[in-house]
Protein backbone atom coordinates (compact mmCIF):
# COMPACT_ATOMS: atom_id res chain seq x y z
CA UNK A 1 0.00 0.00 0.00
CA UNK A 2 1.08 3.80 -0.86
CA UNK A 3 4.76 4.88 -1.20
CA UNK A 4 6.90 3.25 -3.73
CA UNK A 5 10.37 2.71 -2.41
CA UNK A 6 13.45 4.46 -2.66
CA UNK A 7 14.68 3.24 -6.06
CA UNK A 8 11.32 3.27 -7.65
CA UNK A 9 10.99 6.94 -7.11
CA UNK A 10 14.62 7.35 -8.17
CA UNK A 11 13.89 5.87 -11.55
CA UNK A 12 10.52 7.91 -11.96
CA UNK A 13 11.92 11.05 -11.37
CA UNK A 14 15.25 10.82 -13.29
CA UNK A 15 13.58 12.65 -16.26
CA UNK A 16 12.66 15.53 -14.66
CA UNK A 17 15.49 18.18 -15.10
CA UNK A 18 14.34 21.74 -12.85
CA UNK A 19 15.75 25.19 -13.62
CA UNK A 20 17.95 27.08 -11.91
CA UNK A 21 15.13 28.37 -9.90
CA UNK A 22 14.59 25.21 -8.16
CA UNK A 23 16.32 24.69 -5.19
CA UNK A 24 14.85 21.48 -4.02
CA UNK A 25 13.34 18.89 -6.64
CA UNK A 26 11.60 16.21 -6.38
CA UNK A 27 13.48 13.71 -4.57
CA UNK A 28 12.40 10.50 -2.43
CA UNK A 29 11.95 11.42 0.62
CA UNK A 30 11.29 15.20 0.59
CA UNK A 31 7.81 15.88 0.97
CA UNK A 32 7.65 19.50 -0.82
CA UNK A 33 9.56 21.13 -3.25
CA UNK A 34 11.07 24.67 -3.10
CA UNK A 35 11.84 27.63 -5.65
CA UNK A 36 13.32 30.44 -5.71
CA UNK A 37 10.52 33.39 -5.94
CA UNK A 38 12.44 36.46 -5.49
CA UNK A 39 16.02 37.73 -3.82
CA UNK A 40 14.28 37.56 -0.11
CA UNK A 41 11.72 34.60 0.04
CA UNK A 42 11.53 30.66 -1.16
CA UNK A 43 8.06 29.23 -2.48
CA UNK A 44 7.20 26.14 -0.84
CA UNK A 45 4.61 23.11 -2.77
CA UNK A 46 3.82 20.27 -1.83
CA UNK A 47 0.88 17.23 -2.54
CA UNK A 48 -0.63 14.78 -0.95
CA UNK A 49 -3.80 12.09 -1.48
CA UNK A 50 -6.28 11.50 1.03
CA UNK A 51 -8.48 8.29 1.03
CA UNK A 52 -9.97 6.07 3.66
CA UNK A 53 -10.09 8.16 6.27
CA UNK A 54 -13.33 9.46 8.98
CA UNK A 55 -15.75 11.17 6.10
CA UNK A 56 -16.51 14.01 8.96
CA UNK A 57 -13.16 15.11 8.75
CA UNK A 58 -12.09 14.34 5.33
CA UNK A 59 -11.94 17.60 4.06
CA UNK A 60 -9.79 18.99 7.34
CA UNK A 61 -7.60 16.34 6.71
CA UNK A 62 -6.77 16.83 2.48
CA UNK A 63 -5.78 20.47 3.66
CA UNK A 64 -3.74 19.60 6.78
CA UNK A 65 -1.93 17.01 5.04
CA UNK A 66 -0.06 18.90 2.27
CA UNK A 67 0.12 21.81 4.78
CA UNK A 68 1.93 19.84 7.56
CA UNK A 69 4.51 19.61 4.72
CA UNK A 70 4.83 22.77 3.61
CA UNK A 71 5.06 23.81 7.45
CA UNK A 72 7.95 21.53 7.71
CA UNK A 73 9.85 23.59 5.63
CA UNK A 74 9.78 26.52 7.99
CA UNK A 75 7.11 27.90 5.30
CA UNK A 76 3.60 29.68 6.05
CA UNK A 77 0.53 27.78 4.09
CA UNK A 78 -0.94 30.53 2.08
CA UNK A 79 -2.58 29.01 -1.18
CA UNK A 80 -4.35 25.61 -2.17
CA UNK A 81 -5.73 23.68 -4.91
CA UNK A 82 -8.09 20.46 -4.46
CA UNK A 83 -9.08 17.43 -6.62
CA UNK A 84 -11.72 15.52 -5.42
CA UNK A 85 -12.72 12.59 -7.22
CA UNK A 86 -15.21 9.92 -7.12
CA UNK A 87 -17.13 6.48 -7.89
CA UNK A 88 -19.37 7.04 -10.61
CA UNK A 89 -23.07 7.96 -9.07
CA UNK A 90 -21.31 9.73 -6.41
CA UNK A 91 -23.57 12.31 -5.18
CA UNK A 92 -22.08 16.04 -5.28
CA UNK A 93 -23.60 16.33 -1.83
CA UNK A 94 -20.82 14.51 -0.62
CA UNK A 95 -18.34 17.03 -2.48
CA UNK A 96 -19.67 20.39 -0.91
CA UNK A 97 -19.64 18.72 2.55
CA UNK A 98 -16.12 17.84 2.11
CA UNK A 99 -15.65 21.05 0.43
CA UNK A 100 -16.98 22.86 3.27
CA UNK A 101 -14.88 21.00 6.29
CA UNK A 102 -11.49 21.96 3.52
CA UNK A 103 -12.85 25.56 3.66
CA UNK A 104 -13.23 25.61 7.19
CA UNK A 105 -9.47 24.08 8.04
CA UNK A 106 -8.08 26.48 5.14
CA UNK A 107 -9.86 29.25 6.92
CA UNK A 108 -7.76 28.18 10.35
CA UNK A 109 -4.65 28.30 8.57
CA UNK A 110 -4.89 31.26 6.81
CA UNK A 111 -5.18 29.56 3.16
CA UNK A 112 -7.02 30.46 0.22
CA UNK A 113 -8.30 28.01 -2.11
CA UNK A 114 -7.91 29.22 -5.48
CA UNK A 115 -8.45 26.19 -7.94
CA UNK A 116 -9.16 22.20 -8.53
CA UNK A 117 -11.18 19.57 -9.99
CA UNK A 118 -14.36 18.14 -9.22
CA UNK A 119 -15.84 14.54 -11.04
CA UNK A 120 -17.13 11.02 -10.62
CA UNK A 121 -14.93 8.57 -12.73
CA UNK A 122 -15.77 4.39 -13.19
CA UNK A 123 -12.49 3.55 -12.92
CA UNK A 124 -12.35 4.81 -9.07
CA UNK A 125 -13.88 2.83 -6.31
CA UNK A 126 -13.80 4.90 -3.57
CA UNK A 127 -13.31 8.56 -2.90
CA UNK A 128 -10.10 10.36 -3.30
CA UNK A 129 -9.09 14.15 -2.83
CA UNK A 130 -5.61 15.67 -3.41
CA UNK A 131 -4.73 18.50 -2.28
CA UNK A 132 -1.73 20.72 -3.22
CA UNK A 133 -0.45 23.74 -0.58
CA UNK A 134 1.99 26.68 -1.27
CA UNK A 135 3.85 28.33 0.93
CA UNK A 136 6.36 31.13 1.39
CA UNK A 137 9.42 31.41 3.26
CA UNK A 138 11.88 34.23 3.95
CA UNK A 139 15.19 32.71 2.12
CA UNK A 140 17.43 32.74 6.09
CA UNK A 141 14.35 30.84 7.63
CA UNK A 142 14.23 28.07 4.97
CA UNK A 143 14.62 24.10 6.49
CA UNK A 144 14.95 21.18 4.72
CA UNK A 145 15.05 17.81 5.97
CA UNK A 146 18.22 16.65 4.52
CA UNK A 147 20.42 19.46 6.64
CA UNK A 148 20.60 17.07 9.44
CA UNK A 149 24.23 17.03 10.93
CA UNK A 150 26.00 14.89 13.04
CA UNK A 151 25.82 15.21 16.77
CA UNK A 152 22.35 16.89 16.16
CA UNK A 153 19.97 14.92 18.78
CA UNK A 154 16.65 13.50 17.32
CA UNK A 155 13.76 15.38 18.60
CA UNK A 156 10.62 13.35 18.56
CA UNK A 157 7.02 15.66 18.74
CA UNK A 158 3.82 13.35 19.48
CA UNK A 159 3.01 9.94 20.45
CA UNK A 160 3.55 7.56 18.01
CA UNK A 161 0.67 6.15 15.83
CA UNK A 162 -2.12 8.34 17.42
CA UNK A 163 -3.53 9.17 13.83
CA UNK A 164 -4.20 5.52 13.47
CA UNK A 165 -5.59 5.30 17.02
CA UNK A 166 -7.65 8.12 16.52
CA UNK A 167 -9.29 6.94 12.93
CA UNK A 168 -9.83 3.58 14.59
CA UNK A 169 -11.75 5.15 17.53
CA UNK A 170 -13.88 6.97 15.11
CA UNK A 171 -14.71 4.29 12.55
CA UNK A 172 -14.82 1.37 14.63
CA UNK A 173 -16.98 3.15 17.66
CA UNK A 174 -17.82 -0.16 19.45
CA UNK A 175 -14.41 -2.33 18.74
CA UNK A 176 -12.60 0.65 20.32
CA UNK A 177 -14.79 1.22 23.18
CA UNK A 178 -14.20 -2.35 24.27
CA UNK A 179 -10.66 -2.62 23.63
CA UNK A 180 -9.68 0.82 25.22
CA UNK A 181 -12.61 1.68 27.85
CA UNK A 182 -15.36 4.16 27.16
CA UNK A 183 -13.84 7.29 28.28
CA UNK A 184 -10.32 6.87 26.59
CA UNK A 185 -12.23 6.19 23.28
CA UNK A 186 -14.04 9.11 23.60
CA UNK A 187 -10.42 11.26 24.57
CA UNK A 188 -9.22 9.34 21.28
CA UNK A 189 -11.72 10.34 19.01
CA UNK A 190 -11.62 13.95 20.29
CA UNK A 191 -7.51 13.89 19.24
CA UNK A 192 -8.13 14.70 15.29
CA UNK A 193 -6.66 17.93 15.19
CA UNK A 194 -3.43 16.32 16.41
CA UNK A 195 -2.93 14.82 13.03
CA UNK A 196 -1.85 18.08 11.82
CA UNK A 197 2.04 19.05 12.66
CA UNK A 198 1.43 22.80 11.30
CA UNK A 199 1.57 24.13 14.51
CA UNK A 200 4.15 22.41 15.94
CA UNK A 201 6.33 22.57 12.77
CA UNK A 202 6.15 26.68 12.84
CA UNK A 203 6.93 27.06 16.33
CA UNK A 204 10.19 24.75 16.09
CA UNK A 205 10.74 26.67 12.56
CA UNK A 206 11.30 29.91 14.75
CA UNK A 207 14.07 28.00 17.20
CA UNK A 208 17.47 28.19 16.95
CA UNK A 209 19.38 25.30 16.34
CA UNK A 210 16.68 23.26 14.68
CA UNK A 211 18.17 21.69 11.26
CA UNK A 212 15.45 19.45 9.36
CA UNK A 213 12.52 17.97 9.92
CA UNK A 214 10.14 15.60 8.58
CA UNK A 215 6.85 14.03 9.69
CA UNK A 216 6.02 10.89 10.45
CA UNK A 217 3.19 9.73 8.02
CA UNK A 218 2.79 6.93 5.71
CA UNK A 219 5.27 4.37 6.49
CA UNK A 220 6.11 5.76 10.41
CA UNK A 221 9.22 6.23 12.22
CA UNK A 222 11.25 3.34 10.34
CA UNK A 223 10.77 5.50 7.02
CA UNK A 224 11.27 8.83 8.17
CA UNK A 225 14.20 8.28 9.90
CA UNK A 226 16.04 6.37 6.88
CA UNK A 227 14.36 8.99 4.93
CA UNK A 228 15.84 12.28 6.59
CA UNK A 229 19.25 9.50 7.17
CA UNK A 230 19.65 9.67 3.37
CA UNK A 231 19.06 13.06 2.67
CA UNK A 232 21.29 14.06 4.73
CA UNK A 233 24.18 11.24 4.37
CA UNK A 234 24.62 10.87 7.69
CA UNK A 235 23.92 7.51 10.45
CA UNK A 236 22.08 8.16 13.32
CA UNK A 237 21.31 5.63 16.93
CA UNK A 238 17.92 5.29 18.33
CA UNK A 239 16.64 4.07 21.68
CA UNK A 240 13.52 2.21 21.61
CA UNK A 241 12.36 2.87 25.35
CA UNK A 242 12.19 6.73 24.58
CA UNK A 243 10.28 5.88 21.94
CA UNK A 244 6.47 8.29 22.75
CA UNK A 245 3.90 5.24 22.80
CA UNK A 246 0.81 5.82 24.42
CA UNK A 247 -0.75 2.88 26.19
CA UNK A 248 -3.91 2.40 23.91
CA UNK A 249 -1.05 1.76 21.05
CA UNK A 250 0.26 -1.07 23.44
CA UNK A 251 -3.22 -2.98 23.39
CA UNK A 252 -3.88 -2.16 20.21
CA UNK A 253 -0.66 -3.51 19.14
CA UNK A 254 -1.56 -6.66 21.30
CA UNK A 255 -5.11 -6.69 20.06
CA UNK A 256 -3.75 -6.78 16.00
CA UNK A 257 -0.56 -8.74 16.63
CA UNK A 258 1.64 -6.70 15.15
CA UNK A 259 5.02 -6.82 15.59
CA UNK A 260 7.91 -3.86 16.67
CA UNK A 261 8.48 -3.16 12.72
CA UNK A 262 4.89 -2.77 12.10
CA UNK A 263 4.47 -0.84 15.51
CA UNK A 264 7.58 1.12 14.08
CA UNK A 265 6.10 1.93 10.61
CA UNK A 266 3.05 2.99 11.71
CA UNK A 267 1.27 6.03 9.57
CA UNK A 268 1.21 8.88 12.48
CA UNK A 269 0.31 12.09 10.92
CA UNK A 270 0.95 14.76 12.69
CA UNK A 271 4.06 13.02 14.42
CA UNK A 272 7.17 14.38 13.79
CA UNK A 273 11.10 14.57 13.90
CA UNK A 274 13.39 17.12 13.96
CA UNK A 275 17.17 16.89 13.88
CA UNK A 276 18.11 19.99 16.61
CA UNK A 277 21.62 21.01 18.23
CA UNK A 278 22.44 19.97 21.43
CA UNK A 279 23.30 23.19 22.67
CA UNK A 280 19.66 24.51 22.04
CA UNK A 281 18.21 21.29 23.62
CA UNK A 282 16.74 22.47 26.75
CA UNK A 283 14.99 25.90 25.40
CA UNK A 284 13.47 23.98 22.77
CA UNK A 285 11.90 21.13 24.82
CA UNK A 286 10.95 23.84 27.40
CA UNK A 287 9.20 26.10 24.86
CA UNK A 288 7.19 22.44 23.66
CA UNK A 289 6.17 21.23 27.06
CA UNK A 290 4.98 24.82 27.94
CA UNK A 291 2.74 24.71 25.18
CA UNK A 292 1.11 21.19 26.12
CA UNK A 293 3.09 19.28 23.31
CA UNK A 294 4.62 15.82 24.06
CA UNK A 295 8.28 16.11 22.70
CA UNK A 296 11.18 13.59 23.74
CA UNK A 297 14.61 12.97 22.70
CA UNK A 298 15.62 9.37 21.08
CA UNK A 299 18.76 9.19 20.09
CA UNK A 300 21.14 11.30 17.67
CA UNK A 301 22.58 11.15 14.11
CA UNK A 302 26.19 10.42 13.62
CA UNK A 303 29.00 10.48 11.12
CA UNK A 304 29.27 7.11 10.77
CA UNK A 305 26.91 5.62 8.38
CA UNK A 306 25.30 3.18 9.96
CA UNK A 307 21.98 3.01 11.65
CA UNK A 308 21.34 1.65 15.09
CA UNK A 309 18.25 0.94 17.24
CA UNK A 310 19.12 0.42 21.05
CA UNK A 311 16.93 -2.03 22.48
CA UNK A 312 16.69 -3.49 25.95
CA UNK A 313 20.19 -2.11 26.42
CA UNK A 314 21.35 -4.01 23.00
CA UNK A 315 22.67 -2.14 19.93
CA UNK A 316 20.78 -3.33 16.66
CA UNK A 317 20.37 -2.70 13.15
CA UNK A 318 17.65 -0.22 12.86
CA UNK A 319 14.63 -1.65 9.87
CA UNK A 320 15.83 -0.39 6.88
CA UNK A 321 12.34 -1.06 5.24
CA UNK A 322 9.14 0.00 6.87
CA UNK A 323 5.63 -2.55 7.02
CA UNK A 324 2.99 -0.16 7.69
CA UNK A 325 -0.09 -2.11 8.78
CA UNK A 326 -2.82 0.50 8.41
CA UNK A 327 -4.28 -2.08 5.19
CA UNK A 328 -4.23 -5.16 7.90
CA UNK A 329 -5.99 -2.74 10.51
CA UNK A 330 -8.34 -1.24 8.64
CA UNK A 331 -9.33 -3.59 5.57
CA UNK A 332 -8.57 -6.93 7.32
CA UNK A 333 -12.44 -7.23 7.47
Amino acid sequence: MGKLNYNEISEIVKCIKPSSKVLVPPLPGCDAGVYKVDNDYYGVISTDPCAGVPQDWFGWLLINYSSSDVALFGAQPKLAAIDLLGPEGTDYKVYKRIMSQACKAAKELKIDIISGHTGNYPVISQLVGICTVEGFVKKNKLITPMASRPGDLILLVKPLGLEILTNFAITNYEKSNALFGFKNAKNLRAMVRHQSCVNEALLLADCKGVHAMHDIAEGGLILALNEMANLSHNGFEVVYDKFVIKEEMKRFQESFNLNMIELLSISSSGCLIASISPDRKEEIVKMLTKKGIINRIIGKFTQEKKRFLILRNRKVGFPINAKDPYTKIFYSG
